[in-house]
């Protein structure tokens, strides 16, 4: 094994963490495939049992046995009670994931996590053999004391759970800090694991800055996603339904809603929370994640108080003295879908904006497909259709301030969609469609000025109309003296040359027209195949004096056949008539 080698002295060295993590990452955990690692560690078992004819008993009759110090003389003794620790501990992992629906499975998974803090108790006890390094000897504490932490995490014994996960931290940092950088990595990433838990226990025993460490986490987490911000998000999850027993009520325009369902609690409770992420977000792709997170809980939600208010009209259907009156369950219905709605619009708001910054910066690699401003058309128009279901949110008919703020920012939002539909017609060289859309767009540039004087309120978090309008007006004196040289190379080329005519260019040497064929890939240089010319031929000898000339005759070279008959065929035999 390369992770295992002999020392000068009796003892060896032995990478554990190395060993587990690459198994690990090699078999099914790089996706969270709890199933597939288990499968692999009963594998492995098989195979060093095999190997090392270790053997617990046969087909018909099983028969523990257990390693010993006395064995530890061959490191794969130690490799097996490894495996058997992760395999209990990926099975424990597999039933917490099925534990979501089937409560039940809760049991198996507590038995399961302590076999395998079992099996981390047995390896450190072996590995106090004097063969095993030291460095190898802290490794096996460390990883006795995450099982053993996550056996009391689970069991929700913070103290004991938080004491086990602070000595594998501490451990993991003194080797870490004992190694070069390269070998320090697979230490730091263990004790980033870890630190979630850490924080949780500590927000579990009365620390209340706790919560405010996870979301931090959660934001160095990145943009990667994984096993680390799926156990980040459950944390904080699990942080806010405690602090959501708090929560009773919810004020939302001028009115203040009971909030009774939980879910609803959970979510509304950490909105600050999670849009203080989103702008706090180091970079485009983090940012992109949090809406999307955001917006999956806020769909769970609404979907949540969706199924109160069924219930809820059935129970008013025959209430007709508040038939006319919006309930609060349908307010608070309607206060979600606001909140889904607004952060739509903030979402492709910002995705516009980091396409505006590539659209300006210059294209590199002409073979790649760049953003185009056809792109940015489809993003405006996802928010003008928030907007308008904005508009027929119930309960806000009648607020007049809401909906004259919605139509101002849909007015915004339509001079920016314009201002793009101008500029993909620019690309194309439709000059005059792009200078009416222009002129559309400084309209409602102009109409948002004068309406937006008493509603200064809510022009906070939207586009600044002035840099639009100057961007407007630098646009269309651009686009007029494009127009104004594109007629004027039209109408620099003679009448007689716009002719279509089908001259070779071999033919017309002498004169001058602009020809953009010659430019293609089929110029008319020669005319091919060329026609057929009169040449000289040879000439063709007839002999006609044959037909006039006499011969000789020639009788006498002609044999005479005489009447010879028997007497001349027996001539003919011996020879007698020659």
């Amino acid at each position: 094994m390369s992770d295992i080698r002999k020392s000068n002295s009796t003892s060896f060295l032995w990478k554990l963490l190395q060993i587990i993590k690459d198994s690990q990452q090699q078999h099914g955990l790089r996706h969270g495939d709890y199933q597939r690692y288990r499968g692999y560690c009963s594998r492995r078992l098989r195979r060093l049992r095999k190997t090392l004819g270790f053997k617990m008993g046969n087909r018909y009759k099983y028969s523990g046995k257990k390693v010993t110090v006395e064995m530890v003389r061959d490191n794969r003794y130690l490799l097996l009670v490894v495996m058997e620790a992760e395999r209990a501990w990926s099975y424990a992992m597999q039933l917490k994931q099925e534990a979501n629906t089937e409560p039940r499975k809760r049991f198996h998974l507590m038995a399961r996590l302590r076999k395998a803090a079992k099996h981390g108790e047995q390896l450190e006890r072996l590995c106090e053999s004097p063969r095993v390094d030291a460095k190898t000897k802290l490794e096996a504490q460390a990883y006795t004391a995450y099982l053993t932490g996550m056996v009391q995490f689970e069991l929700q014994e913070w103290k004991a759970a938080m004491e086990a996960f602070n000595k594998c931290k501490t451990i993991y940092e003194k080797l870490a800090s004992a190694f070069t950088e390269e070998q320090a990595v697979l230490y730091h990433q263990r004790v980033e694991e870890i630190s979630p838990n850490i924080r949780y226990c500590a927000y579990n025993i009365g620390d209340q800055n706790a919560i405010n460490d996870l979301m931090q986490m959660r934001l160095s987490a990145g943009g990667g996603g994984g096993m680390m911000a799926e156990k980040l998000e459950a944390l904080i999850t699990q942080t806010r339904a405690k602090q959501a027993a708090t929560m009773s009520e919810v004020e939302w325009r001028g009115r203040t809603v009971p909030v009774k369902i939980d879910k609803a609690r959970i979510f509304l409770l950490g909105l600050a929370d999670n849009e203080a992420a989103i702008v706090q977000a180091a970079n485009e792709e983090t940012k992109e994640r949090l809406y999307e997170t955001l917006l999956a809980d806020c769909r769970d939600t609404i979907q949540a108080v969706r199924e109160e208010l069924r219930t809820d009209v059935k129970q008013r259907a025959g209430d007709s003295a508040e038939s006319g009156k919006v309930s609060n369950l349908q307010y608070l219905h309607s206060y979600l879908t606001y909140i889904k709605l607004w952060t739509v619009v903030r979402r492709n708001e910002s995705m516009a904006h980091a396409l505006q910054a590539k659209l300006k910066e210059p294209q590199t690699d002409e073979n790649k497909r760049g953003p185009r401003p056809q792109d940015l058309i489809r993003l405006y128009d996802i928010i003008l259709q928030s907007l308008a279901e904005l508009s027929t949110l119930q309960g806000l008919e009648e607020d007049h301030t809401f909906q004259k703020e919605v139509a101002l920012k849909t007015l915004i939002y339509k001079a920016y969609r314009c201002f793009f539909i101008a500029q993909s017609y620019v690309l194309v060289k439709k000059w005059s469609e792009a200078l009416v859309l222009y002129e559309r767009v400084l309209k409602y540039a102009r109409e948002v000025q004068s309406k937006a004087k008493n509603l200064n309120n809510s022009l906070k978090d939207l586009p600044d109309v002035q840099e639009l309008i100057a961007e407007v007006n630098a646009e269309k004196y651009s686009l007029q003296a494009a127009a104004i040289l594109d007629k004027e190379d039209v109408a620099e080329a003679p009448v007689q040359q716009q002719v279509k005519d089908t001259t070779p260019l071999s033919e017309r040497l002498d004169t001058f027209r602009l020809d953009p064929s010659l430019l293609g890939k089929q110029p008319n240089l020669v005319q091919f195949p060329p026609d057929f010319q009169p040449i000289p031929c040879k000439p063709l000898f007839f002999d006609l004096a044959l037909n006039h000339v006499a011969f000789p005759p020639l009788d006498d070279k002609v044999e005479q056949k005489g009447k010879g008959g028997l007497t001349g065929y027996i001539k003919g035999i011996f020879g007698f008539g020659s």
